[in-house]
């Protein structure tokens, strides 16, 4: 049987904080019930745990664990930190619920320092089991049009995305993949660690390695990309 527990990687997270001591403060896109924060508490107590989150149960329990909250639109407001102000940042399983990818990756440029962490998760468009249900003329699951999801992404098109918008901005220091579909934890897992492009998710920790002035903002004016993407306030 499946256990989609796997699908947030849990152990990549706790991996990827760890591997980015030092650190003062983590802040966590779209919380949820706090569990990657607590991660991070684990690896370094003395650390401040920030929220962007708006459910209010998620917000109350969050608050009850002593993480500041915040309820700023992730999409359409800034960020409710200086620039540099933040060590690391979470993404897990939240990025492919959004269409302004551009203005989040334009906050969280802002607010990390040089040198500070960013940590993504999402589903795996390329997964083994997405490839086998394109190739029978199925929707990947990844992506149905029924479901929340409203972005694919494959570890090669996130990195070029990125090196596009923010060129030499980010480099990527940890990856992996968690859950294979469609086999139990006793397989999925080495599957996993063996073939991370093809298991249901993939895992980056990124560095931010340069100054950061308004790039991802930029790309889509230069670009000239018919969506209208929100770029912050007229």
């Amino acid at each position: 049987m499946i256990d989609r527990n796997l699908n947030y990687g849990r152990h990549h997270i706790e991996s990827f904080v760890y591997k980015s001591l030092p650190f003062d403060s983590v802040l966590d896109i779209g919380a949820g019930k706090g569990t990657d924060l607590f991660l991070a508490r684990k690896v370094n107590p003395q650390a401040k745990l920030h929220a962007l989150e708006a459910y209010e149960p998620n917000v109350q329990i969050l608050s009850a664990n002593e993480v500041s909250v915040f309820s700023a639109d992730i999409e359409r407001e800034k960020y409710p930190f200086d620039n540099g102000e933040i060590d690391v940042v979470i993404a897990n399983q939240v990025l492919e619920h959004t269409k302004e990818l551009f203005w989040i990756f334009h906050e969280v440029s802002r607010i990390l320092p040089l040198g500070g962490k960013l940590i993504i998760g999402v589903p795996n468009l390329a997964a083994l089991h997405n490839r086998i249900l394109l190739a029978m003329g199925r929707q990947p699951s990844s992506i149905k049009t029924h479901s929340a999801h409203v972005r694919g992404f494959t570890k090669r098109d996130l990195l070029k995305f990125v090196g596009l918008c923010f060129p030499d901005g980010y480099e990527l220091v940890g990856f992996g993949g968690s859950n294979f579909y469609p086999f139990p934890p006793v397989m999925a897992k080495p599957l996993a660690k063996m073939l991370p492009n093809m298991a249901w998710g993939i895992f980056l920790l990124l560095e931010k390695k340069r100054p950061y002035n308004r790039e991802f903002l930029e790309f889509p004016i230069k670009e000239r990309l018919e969506t209208n993407f929100y770029l912050g306030p007229s």
